[in-house]
């Protein structure tokens, strides 16, 4: 969505912006459009800009709130998108310029860096690099503040049919790195709930275990 020059105040001066001005006007704007991304019941991901002169191309990324299941549609993504550009017409510190705004949602195979990422994928495999292994994979049971409780998948060989091990306990502390596993299905919420009691007795609090 491209905005023409509109004359409201100063322009920028001449100088390049920098990557200070750049995370400046993103935090800037983040606190501008949070409000309205909350009250279409969203989530404010991420807001990032790049300058080109004193053109500015504003990326925004909304989500789904955390215990919501699925992804963000795509009339929910046009509603936003037209309530945030209304926000941006008006926001009185603008400075005139034009600018591009991208609303898009998060990807499906992003990493997860936050413990909102992990509840977000509830139910689904995960492969995830930790302090102790590499390319661990398993089925997210359950988040809480300290971990991820996961049902690991075990190497089996070719053609195999897959083997799940006994629930495992890897806290955030020591996860490097962790994807969604891309699949045809995912756990149901009494499928999850079943699967959680029958782990809840055996989770064990600590690093890798």
């Amino acid at each position: 969505m491209t905005k023409p020059d509109r004359p409201k105040t100063a322009a920028r001066s001449g100088n390049k912006p920098s990557a200070m001005d750049s995370a400046a006007e993103a935090l800037r704007l983040h606190t501008l459009l949070a409000p309205t991304v909350a009250a279409a019941d969203l989530y404010l991901e991420e807001v990032k800009v790049h300058f080109a002169g004193s053109h500015r191309t504003v990326s925004v990324i909304v989500d789904l709130p955390e215990d919501a299941v699925g992804g963000v549609g795509l009339d929910a993504i046009s509603a936003i998108s037209r309530e945030l550009s209304d926000v941006m017409d008006t926001d009185p510190n603008d400075d005139g310029n034009a600018y591009d705004l991208e609303i898009s949602s998060p990807g499906a195979t992003r990493p997860m860096t936050e413990p909102r990422h992990w509840r977000r994928a509830l139910g689904r495999m995960a492969k995830v690099s930790a302090s102790d292994r590499e390319n661990f994979v398993g089925r997210i049971l359950a988040v809480d503040d300290d971990g991820v409780l996961f049902k690991p998948e075990l190497p089996v060989k070719k053609g195999m049919k897959p083997k799940q091990g006994e629930p495992e306990k890897v806290l955030f502390t020591a996860i490097r790195r962790g994807v969604v596993e891309l699949e045809f299905a995912r756990l149901d919420e009494a499928e999850l709930d079943l699967e959680f009691e029958a782990a809840s007795g055996n989770a064990v609090d600590g690093e890798g275990s």
